[in-house]
């Protein structure tokens, strides 16, 4: 009996500590879960923190193009506002010339007509003054080379003592804004003369000592 009493007890303790165990395992199975269910969330929360910063990026990349492209877009516009207003003033600029021209051929010995053409002049020269500040420049190329690129030929003048496509003589002024010639200089352009010699390599066209006339081709000092 007294062993079987024994056994019975030692029995009873095994059934309940195989309960215990039991509910440690299922604690430690459902902490597990819970466990593995935050790491997912953290491991979500990461990504979707990652994809936000991405966006992020994206969206301030976009912003900065905007702001930049709109910048340039207020710019070219600006600039195509002033090469318009400085074209419709050329023709006003090529009216005072012709007119100062046509007066100072007639004006010698009259004083008032003198003081005419020199008023002329000076508002003239107060406009391209203000339109130099602007960036507007002046292309008069009387004895320079002939550039299709900036000049419009209108006329050719047969010249053998000056090397061949030289600007003769120039009708109308051209004028370059910021770098863009926004009108040609009309001109007349020689033939009949040597060819212009090519410059030498790294070395400025102007730097050569070209000028309108070319080398009489006698070799004497006159």
């Amino acid at each position: 009996m007294v062993e079987a009493a024994k056994r019975a007890g030692e029995k009873a303790a095994a059934d309940e500590l195989k309960v215990d165990v039991e509910k440690v395992r299922a604690e430690r199975d459902d902490l597990q879960r819970k466990l593995d269910g935050v790491e997912r969330e953290i491991a979500d929360a990461k990504k979707e923190a990652s994809e936000s910063a991405d966006r992020l990026v994206r969206l301030q990349a976009d912003w900065d193009n905007y702001r930049r492209r709109t910048a340039q877009e207020r710019l070219d516009e600006r600039e195509r506002a002033a090469e318009k207003l400085v074209t419709n003033l050329l023709p006003v600029l090529d009216d005072m010339e012709r007119a100062t021209e046509h007066a100072a051929k007639g004006a010698e010995g009259d004083e008032n007509l003198e003081q005419f053409v020199k008023g002329i002049d000076a508002v003239h020269d107060k406009m391209l003054s203000i339109l130099g500040k602007e960036g507007v420049e002046v292309i008069d190329p009387k004895g320079e080379p002939f550039d299709p690129l900036v000049h419009q030929a209108v006329g050719r003048e047969e010249n053998k003592d000056a090397y061949d496509e030289t600007v003769a003589q120039v009708y109308q002024r051209g004028y370059r804004m910021g770098g863009k010639v926004i009108r040609n200089a009309m001109v007349t352009v020689t033939y009949g003369g040597p060819k212009r010699p090519q410059p030498e390599e790294g070395k400025d066209a102007s730097d050569g000592g070209d000028s309108e006339k070319a080398p009489s081709g006698d070799g004497d000092a006159k």
